[in-house]
């Protein structure tokens, strides 16, 4: 596994990449500024003539996740780029850490808007915006019904659905797994989604498939992702999600490390990475990410400040919104593209990284992808509703009901 060095150094050219490609497709903020429960509407055409100050207040997992923190770092880096927005980051070390950070940044005065990136800190930031009713906030994967608190959440079952569909048509041994972190509500959004699709498949093909997921308690701990893997592969697991940050870069780095021990040009095993698009950490292995857009989440919310467009409420982004979706070849090629103007270290040239996705991806039959596309429309669409659970008692009957087993 790298060090952490090694992977700082890794992220920071990701997030490069990232932000660069975003800017080739998200240009003009006035065409995709979801209101809180609303469509996308057109942005007020004013600039503010006061600079705007935001403050981040990462979780515990932090920068350099590879995933879900690193992904709200990006939005907001996209966000002084465009907009010209000063923004401060505040890293949590501990869950302690999260009152004195909020108070803190409130008491200050200094900052437009303060967010919150993580449901870990939905109790702090209740009993802080209730004291500070100016102080316009934003929290990501929670809802706090305050007038000055944004809550962005996102639909993970809708694209945990495409991931899980896609499981289950490429598994040869019929049993696929799930990785997950700490036990949050926000994760059974993607346990639902993605058992959901492991049925749709089984309905598309009559596989009997199995399906075994375990939590880690951990967003942190690679070592650990590793550890769970390889128990779900030694079961028989020919397919694993990861929905565990940085605990689940363990997990993908355990497949890839299964297939080449094995002499496995490509999957499967595959590995599905989550939050940012993975692919490219280990090509011809990861069979593709869900894709989950906190970056555009964290824009948004800063664009309604600048714009004089914030207000309190529910921002649900999925599919239809571009909150969620799965990676495809178009991503690949935009962090190959940026990362080779860089002249950043990939883990093989460029053209034998997007060679290897090709060969992988043709390895699966047209089919497949074309009945994944008709899905996510029917999905978009609302002529299919994926189902998803915020309690432990709604988690507890989808997975009798899908048949999904602790490993």
């Amino acid at each position: 596994m790298a060090s952490g060095k090694t992977v700082a150094i890794v992220l920071v050219v990701v997030a490069i990449i990232v932000v660069a490609g975003l800017a080739l497709t998200l240009k003009k903020p006035a065409e995709t500024q979801p209101q809180p429960q609303q469509q996308p509407q057109q942005a007020a055409q004013t600039t503010s003539k006061k600079k705007v100050r935001v403050a981040v207040i990462f979780d515990i997992g932090g920068r350099g996740d590879l995933s879900f923190n690193d992904m709200a770092w990006l939005g907001a880096e996209r966000a002084k780029k465009e907009l010209g927005v000063e923004v401060t980051y505040v890293q949590s070390r501990t869950p302690a850490d999260y009152r004195p950070n909020l108070e803190s940044l409130s008491k200050s005065g200094k900052y437009d808007l303060i967010i919150c990136v993580g449901f870990l800190m939905t109790n702090d930031l209740k009993k802080v915006a209730a004291e500070y009713p100016n102080q316009k906030y934003a929290i990501i994967d929670s809802v706090v019904d305050l007038p000055n608190v944004r809550s962005v959440v996102f639909k993970e079952n809708e694209g945990s659905a495409l991931v899980g569909a896609l499981a289950g048509f490429v598994t040869k041994t019929n049993k696929v797994g799930v990785v997950l972190g700490m036990e949050i509500p926000v994760l059974y959004h993607f346990e639902a989604g993605f058992y959901w699709g492991v049925n749709y498949a089984h309905n598309i093909t009559g596989k009997d498939i199995k399906i075994i997921y375990k939590y880690t308690g951990s967003f942190t701990d690679a070592a650990l992702g590793k550890q769970v893997a390889e128990g779900m592969l030694a079961q028989g697991a020919d397919v694993l999600y990861n929905v565990a940050g940085l605990t689940g870069k363990g997990m993908l780095d355990a497949v890839y490390e299964y297939d080449k021990n094995k002499k496995l040009e490509m999957g499967p095993p595959f590995a599905i990475g989550v939050d940012s698009d993975q692919d490219w950490i280990h090509p011809g292995y990861i069979v593709a990410s869900m894709m989950k857009r906190v970056d555009n989440g964290v824009f948004y919310c800063i664009r309604d400040v600048v714009y004089g467009n914030f207000t309190g409420g529910v921002m649900a982004l999925g599919l239809k919104e571009g909150g969620v979706k799965m990676s495809d070849e178009k991503d690949l090629e935009q962090f190959i593209e940026i990362a080779k103007e860089l002249g950043a270290k990939l883990p093989d040239t460029p053209e034998n990284i997007v060679k290897k996705y090709k060969e992988m991806r043709a390895s699966i039959p047209d089919w497949v992808w074309k009945d994944l596309k008709e899905l996510e429309q029917k999905i978009k669409s609302g002529e299919i509703k994926v189902p998803t659970a915020n309690t432990p008692e709604q988690i507890k009957k989808i997975r009798e009901r899908y048949g999904a087993t602790g490993a």
